[in-house]
C-alpha cells in the first residue's frame, strides 16, 4: 500500500454467522479520487463500508483507511474520516444551527471553530434560509444537505457516503453531485455508494458489487469499452444478469 491510497482492502471478508455478507472484497482507492461502489440492495456495499469506517469489525482480511488499520485503529479512523449514512440520522427536533453546533462539539472543535465552521458550511450548502428549522420538517434535499454539512465539520480527509440521494428527486440528486465534485476539488476523497446505475457516470472509477463480491472495477469508459455498452445500467444489467442466470443453472445441477 503506497501512501497516495486512501483506502485499502484485500480480501476483506464479513460474516453473520453462516452468511458471508462481504465475501473477500479486494480494492484500493487513491487519495482526491471519487470512487464510486455500485451495486443492488443487498449487494453488500452498506456492510463494506460500515467497515472501511471502523464501524463494524471484519471477519477475516485486511483493510487500511487513511493510513490506519480497521481492525485495530477504528477510533483513529473515525476521527479522520466523514460519514453520512443512507438513512437520516441527526436529531428531527434540533434545528439546523443546533444540529451543526451539536456535532461540532462532538468532533471535538471548539466555541470558534464551530461559528467558524457554521459561517463557511451554512454559505456553502446554502443552508442559511433554513438554519433555525427543525430538522424534522426539512424536505429531503434539505435533510441531506445538512448530514452533509456534519459530516464535513471537522473537514475530513476522507467522506464515506453511503446511498446519499435515496429517496431525493433528480434535481436534488444533480445539486448534491454538484456538492460532491466541489468537496472533491478542494482533495477530498470521495467514496460513495450507490444503487443509481446513472451516478456511476459521475465517478472517476468505480466497482460492481453483486453478492458480496466485487464483479468488476474500472472507470466508466474502460467498462463501456470493455462491455461494448452504451451506459452503465446496461454494464450492470448484463454482469449482474450473468451471475443470476450462472446461480440458477448451478442451483438447477444441483437439484
Amino acid at each position: 500500500m503506497t501512501d497516495d491510497v486512501a483506502v485499502f482492502a484485500h480480501d476483506l471478508t464479513k460474516r453473520f454467522g453462516k452468511f458471508t455478507a462481504v465475501d473477500s472484497i479486494s480494492l484500493e482507492v487513491r487519495r482526491g479520487e471519487i470512487f464510486g461502489f455500485l451495486g443492488a440492495n443487498g449487494a453488500g456495499k452498506t456492510t463494506a463500508i460500515r467497515m472501511f469506517c471502523g464501524l463494524l469489525p471484519p471477519s477475516s482480511g485486511q483493510g487500511r483507511v487513511a493510513g490506519y488499520d480497521i481492525s485495530s485503529q477504528a477510533r483513529s479512523i473515525k476521527r479522520t474520516i466523514g460519514y453520512m449514512s443512507q438513512k437520516f440520522s441527526l436529531y428531527e427536533d434540533l434545528t439546523v444551527m443546533e444540529n451543526i453546533e451539536f456535532y461540532g462539539g462532538v468532533y471535538g472543535l471548539n466555541r470558534a471553530q464551530i461559528q467558524s465552521k457554521i459561517a463557511s458550511l451554512l454559505g456553502e450548502l446554502d443552508l442559511g434560509s433554513q438554519r433555525n428549522e427543525l430538522a424534522a420538517l426539512l424536505p429531503p434535499g434539505w435533510k441531506q444537505r445538512l448530514a452533509l454539512s456534519v459530516a464535513l465539520m471537522h473537514e475530513p480527509s476522507i467522506l464515506f457516503l453511503d446511498e446519499p440521494t435515496a429517496g431525493v428527486d433528480p434535481l436534488s440528486r444533480r445539486n448534491f453531485w454538484r456538492l460532491i465534485y466541489e468537496i472533491a476539488a478542494s482533495g477530498t476523497t470521495i467514496f460513495v455508494t450507490t444503487h443509481y446505475m446513472d451516478e456511476a457516470e459521475y465517478c472517476g472509477r468505480l466497482s460492481i458489487m453483486d453478492q458480496g463480491r466485487i464483479i468488476e472495477i474500472g472507470t466508466p469508459g474502460e467498462l463501456k469499452r470493455k462491455y461494448q455498452r452504451s451506459g452503465m445500467q446496461d454494464i450492470f444489467v448484463h454482469l449482474v444478469g450473468r451471475g443470476l442466470e450462472a446461480e440458477r443453472r448451478i442451483s438447477g445441477e444441483a437439484s
